[in-house]
């Protein structure tokens, strides 16, 4: 009888522990307004970058913006500066690289969707087209970047 009850006991936790992951996931989606889901893209993106990876590397700002565009500019030693963004009406998915300390976040579109252009740029400026945009993160684990992922999708939704 100690066993059976110990067995119920495990069970209540167990279907507890599930009830509230499956409650976690949705309060994420059903109570973050559109404007709270921007700001909390934009956190986990900042705070996820990696300009350590770039020795060479001034500044960098990327942001989500509010009419559903993801823009990366990155400003060098040199004066040199890249730009990339896009639509997330034309976002595609998400692959990630790495562990959790450190790795490749890969925003993918569905074409060449990506506007690339550098300035400044002692070989010439360039604009051309991309269909991946693959940037340097830490501190990614996979809680995280299913939020981000998720959050991507309900942007692109919004047109």
């Amino acid at each position: 009888m100690l066993k059976f009850v110990g067995v119920k006991i495990k069970r209540r936790f167990l279907v507890a522990g599930i009830g509230l992951l499956g409650l976690s996931s949705l309060c994420f989606t059903v109570a973050m307004d559109e404007q709270q889901l921007l700001s909390w893209s934009n956190k986990c993106l900042t705070q996820s970058y990696n300009a350590d990876g770039d020795a060479k590397l001034k500044k960098w700002e990327l942001t989500v913006t509010d009419n559903a565009f993801v823009r990366l500019r990155k400003t060098y030693l040199n004066g040199k500066q890249e730009y990339y963004s896009f639509h997330l009406h034309r976002f595609n998915d998400l692959d990630y690289l790495g562990t959790t300390t450190a790795g490749t976040l890969q925003l993918k579109t569905i074409a060449d969707d990506i506007i690339v252009q550098t300035y400044g740029d002692p070989k010439g400026d360039i604009d051309s087209m991309a269909t991946t945009l693959s940037m340097q993160v830490k501190n990614m684990d996979p809680d995280r970047l299913d939020s981000l992922r998720n959050a991507l999708i309900y942007f692109k939704g919004k047109q």
